[in-house]
């Protein structure tokens, strides 16, 4: 197989690329990365240079270009035979909040965009963000009820792609200090001591760039 190539973008800031790139090293799936700084005048030219979107993360494999976290996901589940969980249902719920993650939650990101290495940031709690806040904290709930008995993520002892779809919505709860429960807070606690978490926040915190309009609260 072709040498696998990720293009991302800061770690600080690039909530997509974290859900791609943690994916691919629980999977255990070999790459090389590349860094494309965010918000600078040749950033688009650069994207350009790995898939035809605009935007990243780009999964290069050959001359094949793979666009967005969820699709780059399911090419890596594709490739390993593992991401999602194996009983059917549990993998039929673990789809279904990866997608509405992936199509929803826009007061969320648009109110409390990720900042990795920000703490203790506070912002103004609107009726719609407290929505997505509650809606998060009761899909985490309900996913370690009916499925996570047996091990720390959401489906239990296997990380999946529902877990890197997470990721950086456990991040943003953690630099803006959300109210959540007791369940929610034993799973952040499990996403932030992962090890590929640990390795990617380390590298955030070595970036010298800014993105101002991310820089609230």
């Amino acid at each position: 197989m072709a040498q696998l190539t990720l293009a991302i973008g800061n770690r600080n800031y690039s909530s997509w690329s974290l859900r791609a790139w943690i994916a691919l090293r629980h999977l255990g799936v070999e790459f090389t990365e590349v860094v494309i700084p965010l918000d600078q005048a040749d950033t688009h030219e650069q994207i350009d240079r790995y898939g035809p979107s605009g935007r990243l993360p780009v999964l290069r494999v050959g001359e094949l270009a793979v666009w967005d976290s969820l699709a780059i996901c399911e090419y890596a589940a594709e490739l390993t035979g593992r991401g999602w969980p194996r009983a059917s249902e549990a993998r039929a719920l673990a789809r279904s909040i990866s997608a509405e993650l992936h199509s929803g939650f826009s007061n969320l990101r648009a109110l409390w965009p990720m900042n990795a290495r920000a703490r203790n940031r506070r912002t103004a709690m609107t009726a719609a963000l407290a929505a997505d806040v509650e809606r998060i904290d009761e899909i985490w709930n309900d996913c370690r009820r009916r499925f996570g008995a047996g091990g720390p993520w959401l489906f239990g002892t296997d990380y999946t792609i529902a877990d890197a779809m997470y990721a950086p919505v456990v991040l943003r709860f953690n630099t803006y200090a959300a109210r959540v429960s007791d369940t929610t807070r034993w799973y952040m606690a499990t996403v932030l001591e992962d090890p590929a978490l640990q390795e990617w926040l380390s590298a955030a915190r070595t970036e010298s760039w800014t993105i101002p309009a991310d820089e609230v609260g």
